[in-house]
């Protein structure tokens, strides 16, 4: 059995970040420009899937809009977005002002987000095949 993690300030932190089943890391996102020239959302993440793996987020503050399918969730703080395994997703902060959240995710899911911050060559090829090494697809 794992030993238990209290953290009393998650802010930027990760935690059950061991062996366990899930992630709960605390995220932001500075606000998309306020210059009106940007009318398609700022991708925090690409359109993607993953196969085998939930996510889920909690807003603390500000406004998140995840695209869950075909459908478009707006949450403000307070609000929760599940995405079951399979489905086609992507998130974005909407306004100009930061959004603060905290993103609940598998180990699996965790592991490819680190490493896709490690790459240094960012092509399509190689973004589809880390997506691939850990279940998901780039779509």
């Amino acid at each position: 059995m794992g030993e238990s993690v209290v953290a009393s300030m998650l802010a930027g932190q990760v935690i059950g970040a061991g062996d366990g089943a899930f992630v709960i890391a605390e995220w932001r996102d500075p606000g998309a420009p306020a210059d009106g020239v940007n009318v398609s959302p700022r991708l925090i993440a690409p359109l993607h899937l993953h196969r085998s793996d939930d996510e889920a987020w909690y807003v603390l503050e500000g406004t998140l809009v995840v695209q869950v399918g075909d459908q478009e969730v707006e949450a403000r703080a307070g609000a929760a977005v599940f995405v079951p395994r399979g489905t086609p997703h992507t998130y974005w902060n909407p306004n100009p002002e930061p959004a603060r959240y905290l993103l609940v995710m598998t180990q699996r899911i965790y592991r490819m987000i680190q490493e896709l911050h490690t790459i240094k060559e960012r092509t399509p090829e190689v973004v589809r095949g880390l997506f691939e090494k850990y279940d998901s697809v780039l779509l």
